[in-house]
């Protein structure tokens, strides 16, 4: 019984701070109507994020292993709901990127935190399936929790899509101090990583390609859908549902594949079918309905590859896991950081339509960087 209440307190605060990254796209128009600004300067709020949780997450990893998960992720939602209430009434855009800034930092202190615990606690014949779980949730957050925002924003505004949110970190506080109440603080040292790190360094650059890939487009998708398309708030909160159906299945159907072909084959044949499949997206972007198809298709084979890339450096790093798992996930947030900062630029000299061969021109290295042998077996 306590394994199913960690499994669903993890699942659902992993779902938030996932609704808290996801939503800001579709958010986007109506963020910039209030501020006077352009999308693309908008769209600053993510790249912030992005470069405080890159940066900050391995401090606060650290610190945990020293002082206990649980005082931290304690801190973390705390936070979490103060940096969400200061997005809901920044006066200004300034104060916007502040709390988005803020929000970074809050995030940085719980969801590295939720993995390594889970890890902890899960049995060794199920961590694989107990971590899926949780990350099952920051998934979900893409076709469940980011529309649900959007829909919210459509009937009261968008400052009310935060205020919800930092009500929530507040209730979600209170039940992870006491869901992790009687997990004791670790003890175990670092792993011994100064003479792979360039390797691993070189291995996580696959995932910041990929995520350029895949952010430099969907950081702007909301504003991309109006302006392309003339999408009405539901239709972009459609267009995002679609999307994240897409990445869940991309993402369970990956490790079915993966166990059955093994991950080096299944993340280089996702990967080598992801620039084509971005190429269409561009074809068909203005295209009305089939939007909905192509990026449903776009999340699918996406986060398929980078499930089984991730199954892959699980297996191949088999002495150094837990330290490249966590460089990965910086990897992944340096990749959002760089691809929202591509997509601002290309917005502003060639406009939205460009940015599906862009991001097709991204994948088509991430494959290329994906080829190279990940490492040499330890001595």
């Amino acid at each position: 019984m306590q394994g199913k209440i960690s499994l669903i307190v993890g699942w659902i605060t992993l779902f938030l701070m996932g609704t808290d990254l996801f939503v800001v796209s579709p958010l986007l128009p109506s963020i910039s109507e209030a501020y006077y600004i352009s999308p693309e300067t908008t769209g600053w709020m993510v790249t912030v994020f992005a470069v405080t949780y890159a940066f900050s997450a391995p401090l606060f990893g650290w610190l945990s292993d020293k002082k206990g998960r649980r005082t931290f992720i304690l801190f973390g939602l705390l936070l979490f709901a103060i940096s969400n209430t200061l997005t809901a009434f920044a006066p200004s855009f300034l104060w916007l990127i502040v709390s988005r800034i803020l929000a970074g930092f809050s995030v940085a202190a719980i969801t590295p935190l939720i993995y390594a615990i889970i890890g902890e606690i899960a049995p060794s014949n199920k961590r694989g399936t107990w971590l899926s779980i949780v990350v099952s949730g920051h998934l979900t957050a893409l076709w469940a929790g980011a529309p649900l925002g959007t829909l919210l924003e459509h009937f009261l505004g968008w400052r009310s899509v935060f205020i919800v949110i930092a009500i929530i970190g507040v209730i979600l506080a209170v039940v992870n101090f006491k869901t992790w109440a009687s997990i004791p603080k670790s003890d175990e040292t670092k792993d011994r990583v100064e003479s792979n790190l360039l390797r691993i360094l070189g291995s996580v650059s696959v995932t910041t390609i990929w995520a350029i890939s895949m952010y430099a487009l969907y950081v702007y998708l909301g504003a991309a859908l109006y302006a392309e398309n003339k999408f009405s708030s539901t239709e972009i909160a459609l267009a995002v549902t679609f999307y994240g159906i897409g990445a869940v299945l991309g993402s369970l159907a990956s490790g079915q594949l993966t166990d059955k072909f093994g991950a080096n084959n299944i993340s280089k044949s996702t990967l080598i079918f992801l620039p084509v499949i971005l190429i269409g997206l561009g074809i068909f972007f203005s295209a009305g309905d089939w939007v909905y198809f192509f990026l449903s298709l776009w999340a699918l084979v996406g986060y398929a590859g980078f499930t089984s890339y991730q199954a892959r450096l699980a297996v191949e790093y088999p002495k150094e896991r837990g330290i490249v798992m966590a460089w990965n996930n910086t990897a992944l947030y340096i990749g959002i950081t760089i691809g929202s900062m591509i997509g601002g630029f290309v917005i502003s000299n060639w406009g939205y339509a460009l940015l599906p061969y862009v991001c097709s021109v991204a994948a088509i290295i991430s494959f290329a960087l994906s080829t190279q042998k990940v490492q040499q077996a330890n001595t």
